[in-house]
């Protein structure tokens, strides 16, 4: 029974791996930046009205769920990075294949920070991404969606599950480019965590 619920839980993070990639497809289409991350929000709004899976989205609910939560995490963080993969692959081989070369300047960037920077600005993303998902469930408003994604993308903040796509595309993983998906996940969670670890000290005082 619970090889099918993972089994679930990780076809549901591939599915968002894919709208994540649609998103990020877009923005790098669109010369003007602003209407690219209005929408790249597009990819947020499908994960939410269909509940699939997105890590981001799920990171911040770890401090009210029993252990086993990380379970469920892992496979999502695995799933979302398979459907970006597959994603990529599959649009490496279409006609928009011109989107190497600026997905590839994306990536430079990243793996020429440093890990403090790209950490920092996980954290931000993070904090973002729980407030926007959070506020949706709360609200139904889209628009809370739209405007927390907005505010990431020309932030400059990081985006774990992104910049699966954006490295897959391009074609520049390495070992350096693992390092950084590491340290901006990192700071996804800690930033994910931030306002229902406050909620959860105001609640036991």
């Amino acid at each position: 029974m619970k090889l099918k619920k993972y089994i679930y839980m990780f076809a549901m993070a591939v599915l968002a791996g894919i709208a994540i990639s649609i998103g990020g497809c877009v923005f790098l289409t669109l010369e003007n930046k602003v209407v690219g991350a209005l929408m790249f929000s597009v990819g947020l709004y499908i994960i939410c009205t269909h509940e699939l899976g997105l890590y981001t989205g799920k990171i911040g609910y770890v401090v009210e769920r029993p252990f086993s939560y990380w379970i469920e995490l892992m496979l999502t963080w695995a799933g979302n990075l398979a459907g970006t993969f597959l994603s990529a692959t599959a649009l490496r081989s279409t006609r928009m294949a011109r989107l190497f070369e600026d997905a590839a300047e994306m990536c430079k960037n990243k793996v020429n920070d440093n890990l403090f920077s790209l950490f920092v600005l996980g954290i931000f993303c993070g904090f973002l991404m729980y407030a926007s998902v959070e506020g949706y469930k709360t609200t139904k408003n889209p628009l809370i969606l739209f405007a927390g994604v907005c505010a990431f993308i020309l932030s400059g903040f990081e985006h774990c599950i992104a910049d699966m796509f954006y490295f897959s595309i391009a074609g520049m993983w390495s070992v350096r480019a693992f390092l950084c998906l590491f340290v901006i996940t990192l700071g996804n969670s800690f930033g994910g965590i931030l306002i229902p670890l406050g909620k959860k000290l105001r609640d036991a005082n």
